[in-house]
């Protein structure tokens, strides 16, 4: 059960010193997936639309499909962890 917790904790320290390891799951380590078969490529849009539409489904005026999975995971990011996921992803 020790284990378990530390590793739990591990996990949870690591997700939050890195917003992007959230988007890795569902989107590929490069943004290359079509998250759970519904979403747009992330890697292929720029980086100001990516920005607007992290922003927009933080904010609730952005997104179909995805809208409700994608507002819990861009909760707690700041602008500045968006920033950062931007830059690292995005191709343009």
């Amino acid at each position: 059960m020790k284990k378990i917790l530390l590793l739990t904790s591990v996990l949870a320290c690591v997700a939050f010193a890195n917003p992007y390891a959230k988007c890795v799951a569902c989107h590929g380590a490069n943004g290359e997936k079509v998250a759970l078969g519904k979403s747009k490529i992330i890697k292929d849009m720029t980086k100001e639309d990516f920005i607007k539409a992290m922003k927009g489904y933080k904010d609730g005026t952005y997104g179909g499909a995805m809208k409700g999975v994608m507002k819990g995971q861009v909760a707690t990011l700041s602008d500045a962890d968006i920033e950062a996921i931007a830059d690292k992803i995005t191709s343009k």
